[in-house]
């Protein structure tokens, strides 16, 4: 961010938050609210940390993924099953406005530290909760990861080529989407608590999250038993809107479904017959012949290169684009100039990390930070809880932190 925009107070500045989560639902729905200027105090257990830190690509010792993932935040290890780090959690959540938390449901119960036990101590907590199936319902106690959420909401049925077996997203899109409920969850509970005073228990599934993404699926089924089916690169029942191929081996993605669009299109690949066609002038006559127009559009650009593509349509005022690698994103100069590919310092180097989401114009966010080194900051967190130093010492001697 410029030097300017730190100017104003950040919009969450004076937010305290406990993270008491890992891998990636949880611990994403507090990277969200640091970014924003929450303090984020990341409880880990000692030792080894949070997953994360050994997930994908390795550098150091470290993931890279851990610097994007856990930036902001302050590292504080404690052996969660040890009645005197849970004692510490309490105090902690007696300072606290928000806990983050993606255990197993139950999990937090059977140390002392479920919801109702958590808010005796602070009546004002709001306490964000992800699992896989959310805290009530027959499935609540089976394991569930970002992946079996998106099976079951819908998603990956949806996924991949007819006939074909189911894809994944290529990103852990379950989990991110829990996170983003997550977050809105904490701002609404924010808002009442700012009338009420009281705080609140937030239920997020992994499962609902995705489900939630899935438009039209439920009501298409009910009101004709309709079950929409994986159409690869196409969007059913929207045309044209498509991948389509080049003569360079690569491909052209053409969201044409706009009807003075789409006349447009028809136009610039010299398919006006198609255009002025009167069973095509609405999206409805259009997805009924689908394959016809799909195949116009696929005939003309296999005739060019994408970058010859992408410049007739966008002349003619068609959206656009392709498929964009890491390496065109960090060199994309609209990626650039809205400050979407940063630059932290960490212990690994100088590290290209994505910039923060949503854009305030007052209050932007910002990245103060790579992800902290394991128990960074353990002594200061507990210093300012009131423990001594011998006290601390002790706590790790006896492998509390």
């Amino acid at each position: 961010m410029s030097a300017d925009s730190t100017a104003a107070p950040m919009a969450l500045a004076g937010l305290k938050v406990i993270e008491m989560g890992q891998l990636i639902a949880g611990p994403f729905a507090s990277k969200l609210l640091g970014e924003f200027g929450a303090e984020v105090i990341k409880i880990e257990p000692p030792g080894v940390g949070d997953p994360l830190r050994k997930w994908r690509k390795i550098k150091d010792g470290t993931s890279l993924w851990w610097h994007v993932q856990s930036r902001n935040k302050r590292s504080l290890t404690l052996d969660l099953k040890q009645a005197e780090a849970q004692d510490i959690v309490r105090k902690l959540v007696a300072e606290a406005d928000v806990l983050v938390e993606n255990f197993r449901p139950g999990t937090l119960e059977g140390w002392g530290l479920g919801y109702d036990a958590l808010k005796a101590i602070n009546p004002r907590l709001i306490m964000l909760r992800i699992s896989g199936y959310g805290q009530t319902g027959p499935y609540r106690d089976l394991p569930g990861f970002g992946v079996i959420g998106e099976a079951m909401g819908g998603l990956r049925h949806l996924s991949g080529y007819p006939g074909q077996a189911p894809v994944r997203v290529g990103i852990s899109i379950g989990d991110s989407l829990s996170s983003l409920y997550g977050v809105i969850g904490v701002l609404l509970a924010l808002q009442e608590r700012a009338r009420s005073g009281e705080g609140q228990e937030i239920d997020v599934a992994l499962y609902e999250s995705v489900f939630a993404m899935m438009e039209s699926l439920v009501p298409e089924y009910d009101a004709f038993g309709y079950i929409r089916e994986p159409a690869g690169s196409a969007l059913p029942g929207i045309t044209p809107s498509n991948s389509y191929p080049c003569n360079d081996g690569s491909y052209v993605l053409i969201a044409g479904n706009g009807d003075s669009i789409y006349k447009r299109l028809m136009s610039l690949i010299g398919r006006d017959d198609l255009g002025n066609d009167p069973r095509l002038a609405q999206n409805d006559g259009r997805s009924q012949h689908a394959e016809l127009i799909d195949s116009a559009i696929a005939e003309w650009t296999a005739q060019r290169g994408r970058d010859e593509v992408i410049e007739a349509l966008k002349a003619a005022r068609v959206p656009a684009g392709y498929p964009y690698t890491a390496a065109d994103i960090v060199q994309d100069p609209h990626y650039l100039a809205r400050q979407m590919i940063e630059t932290v310092q960490t212990p690994v180097g100088p590290l290209k990390v994505p910039g923060v989401l949503p854009k305030l114009s007052r209050t932007p966010g910002r990245i103060g930070a790579g992800g902290p080194q394991l128990g960074e900051h353990n002594d200061d967190i507990l210093a300012g809880l009131g423990l001594s130093d011998e006290q601390v010492a002790g706590l790790r001697e006896r492998g509390i932190i």
